[in-house]
């Protein structure tokens, strides 16, 4: 009994110290990260957020449940091991006393038959994970397969760990039912099997439970060193990782540009001395580096990321990963505590410190041009991160230094940047052009000149494409139609809109958006708007959860939930039918970052004889177009363009119409439809329009220029699914 104490105990400290150290130069180096007070700030605020998030995601495994098999798997594993922290206290409690049991629940049959149930649901996940490792093996499937660059050779180990830690337990507990030690006189059906198998042995049954309660032990020990080492730290550390992520899908609002934890202000900021970005490693906040440490390298973002999927170098895992691998191998040099150890460290370590965090082949840097600005911004893969990785925040920081510090982008975005500086809007176009669209309607839209009055009810949010853009100048004329139609009393700005920043902002030029943004939010504010609707995702995401962080507090909505609302109130009625098969697509920003999925599909399920068909990439997991953070005005010159992948999804429903929510998408899928019309793969008939454009053709327009509708004597007693009430505001 002595030595087997010994045994156990000896092998406890030496693996608490070999992991321990491990931890603590871990901690140490995501020290040497940037103070992120807003994330601290956040949870103190919002504190049952962050209790539901844990209960939710961590506990519950929501976003792993929704890939079905391997999420029900993951779940089995997960929730065994929490099951099976009991059989860890037994297996100590049994170095000390063959006859241990846990103290009150030691010898409830219902314990030890939970521990038996979930070891083998815990055989059956690892078995699942191995088939589901040998389909998806990246030397078969290479590219399309989403373990393609992780670490792979390290998660067989912990599978051959995982099952040697049930292994060694059953073994132990079947062997301790034959020498009559065993707490659990009934229950425990899985140790009384392999008991079984075992009782032929007679005595021997003492040495094998001896022998396997230190093999259990020592396992488990070696496991949680490994752990430490490998990509599996995710054990520990993705429930933290979660609790600091922004809630309530790790996507939400670009972040102000920091440099020691303050907002940086441009006008006093010195290149030199402030962090301009992401330029080094440590420039990433303690968050970013705990992203880096808690990637578990399962690929699902890669598989959902619109740039790889169409061929670009652009993986967000990959991303991740070669982050990570640079804050490992430059770790040494982070840590030294002077220059002199600096000095001393092998020229590996010093070259791995000298390398850029954005460079080309010559430069040897750590990620890739090509990588960085492949990305649309479009959050799938947030989205589908178990462990909420934020991976927009990493590139958006790199994307910043590049810009504002190395000057270093596209250069056909160049021009866009300089219209929006010189003109307020991407297109360089004169204020006045702004105002054009209005001359094509049957009545008044009040411009605003000075604040506005209690008559009207919404700023009206037109937008650079909705103004200038003649596809997108459709969708505004009908938006405008409706609310006119509806007695919905509203106004707009015209010449004194401009550009809400969002494409220089997505580019990394924080200084173009901040000077724009200060200039909208000072108009907003004179004119005295509250309420604000918006038919542009981008500038609808931007003022509702953007312009927060510099002052700019208003009521936003975008168009479809409004019109959605005014539908299910009885003051828009859709009664001309539109025989058609339609397909609606939705927009990143709309639908996976605000969350405003059902609005526009209520809309079309009102106009009567649509006949809507889903494509197989929707709502959470729909395709973008290819237009966001700043694409639109890039050139793709690699791999399968971006919209032709999603009009060859929507071509697969066979539609006669294409509806969407957003100027953008507007203009990048009826490109595509144009190239697909041109080459014969699609009807000449087939259009992109907004739901907006729908929903006019149907709603019965008055006879009597400037007449408001009438409100009918009745209205739905409650908001429809989908309505603006259904799908709500813009979360913070």
């Amino acid at each position: 009994m002595a030595l087997r104490i010994i045994i156990g105990l000896v092998l406890t400290v030496i693996a608490a110290v070999i992991a321990g150290r491990r931890l603590w130069w871990l901690v140490r180096l995501g020290r040497t990260g940037q103070p992120a007070p807003e994330r601290v700030a956040s949870l103190r605020e919002h504190p049952g957020q962050g209790a539901e998030t844990q209960v939710t995601q961590v506990i519950g495994q929501r976003k792993l449940l929704q890939w079905s098999v391997p999420g029900i798997a993951h779940a089995l594993t997960f929730w065994g091991f929490i099951v099976l922290i009991l059989t860890i206290i037994e297996a100590y409690g049994d170095l000390f006393s063959r006859h241990f049991a846990i103290p009150l629940i030691g010898t409830w049959a219902w314990v030890g038959f939970l521990e038996d149930l979930f070891a083998v649901a815990v055989l059956v996940g690892i078995i699942t994970f191995a088939i589901i490792r040998l389909r998806n093996n990246p030397r078969r499937e290479g590219r399309s397969s989403r373990f393609a660059g992780s670490h792979t050779g390290a998660a067989w180990i912990v599978l051959l760990g995982i099952f040697l830690v049930i292994a060694t337990l059953l073994i132990y507990r079947g062997a301790q039912i034959n020498t009559g030690d065993f707490p659990y006189p009934k229950g425990a059906f899985a140790s009384q099997i392999v008991g079984h198998w075992l009782h032929p042995l007679g005595a021997a049954n003492m040495g094998i439970e001896t022998t396997f309660v230190l093999l259990q032990l020592a396992v488990i020990l070696a496991f949680g060193i490994f752990v430490t080492y490998s990509k599996h730290l995710h054990i520990a550390i993705a429930p933290l990782n979660v609790l600091f992520a922004r809630r309530p899908n790790g996507l939400g609002p670009l972040e102000p540009m920091r440099s020691g934890g303050k907002v940086l202000d441009f006008e006093e900021a010195d290149p030199d001395e402030d962090v301009f970005g992401i330029g080094k490693i440590e420039d990433l906040s303690w968050k970013g580096m705990l992203d880096l440490a808690t990637c578990t390298e399962c690929g699902r973002c890669q598989s959902q990321c619109p740039a790889y999927y169409t061929g670009k170098p652009l993986s967000p895992k990959m991303i991740i990963l070669e982050l990570r691998d640079h804050a490992f191998a430059k770790a040494p040099y982070l840590l030294a505590d002077s220059d002199d150890a600096r000095a001393a460290l092998p020229d590996a370590v010093k070259a791995e410190a000298e390398r850029p965090i954005v460079g080309d082949e010559e430069a040897h840097g750590v990620i890739h041009p090509d990588e960085l600005w492949s990305c649309t911004n479009c959050g799938a893969c947030v989205e589908e991160c178990p462990v909420d990785i934020e991976h927009i925040d990493h590139i958006t920081g790199m994307r910043r230094h590049q810009v504002l510090v190395e000057s270093a982008f596209p250069a056909e975005a160049a021009t866009m940047l300089k219209n929006l500086e010189n003109k307020g809007n991407p297109w360089g176009m004169g204020e006045n052009k702004r105002l054009e669209w209005i001359a094509e309607l049957d009545f008044e839209v009040p411009v605003v000149d000075g604040p506005i009055g209690d008559e009207v009810e919404y700023l009206f949010w037109v937008g650079c494409a909705g103004a200038l853009e003649d596809r997108a100048k459709k969708t505004t004329k009908a938006i405008a139609q409706l609310l006119h139609t509806a007695g919905v009393s509203f106004a707009v700005l015209g010449p004194a809109e401009a550009c809400t920043g969002d494409p220089a902002r997505r580019m990394g030029n924080e200084f173009v958006y901040s000077m724009l943004a200060q200039q909208n939010i000072e108009t907003l504010n004179e004119a005295g708007v509250k309420k604000i609707v918006a038919s542009c995702p981008h500038c609808f995401n931007t003022i509702a959860r953007e312009y927060p962080q510099l002052g700019g507090n208003y009521e936003v909505m975008h168009h479809t939930q409004l019109l959605a609302r005014l539908v299910a109130d009885g003051r828009l009625t859709p009664v001309s039918p539109i025989e058609e098969k339609i397909t609606y697509h939705d927009p990143c920003f709309l639908g996976r970052h605000n969350r405003v999925f059902t609005a526009p599909r209520e809309i079309m399920e009102q106009v009567p004889g649509v006949r809507a068909q889903e494509m197989h990439r929707c709502k959470e997991r729909g395709f973008c177009c290819g237009a966001g953070g700043a694409r639109m005005w890039m050139e793709e010159r690699i791999g399968k363009r971006i919209n032709t992948e999603r009009i060859d999804e929507a071509l697969g429903t066979d539609p006669d119409t294409i509806s969407t929510g957003c100027p953008f998408c507007l203009v990048m899928l009826g490109d595509a439809v144009a190239a697909k019309k041109g080459s014969g793969e699609a009807k000449e008939s087939l259009e992109v329009v907004d739901v907006a454009q729908l929903l006019v053709r149907s709603v019965q327009v008055p006879a009597t220029v400037g007449a408001a509708a009438p409100v009918p004597d009745t209205a739905p007693e409650e908001p429809a699914a989908g309505t603006a009430e259904a799908d709500g505001p813009a979360p913070e």
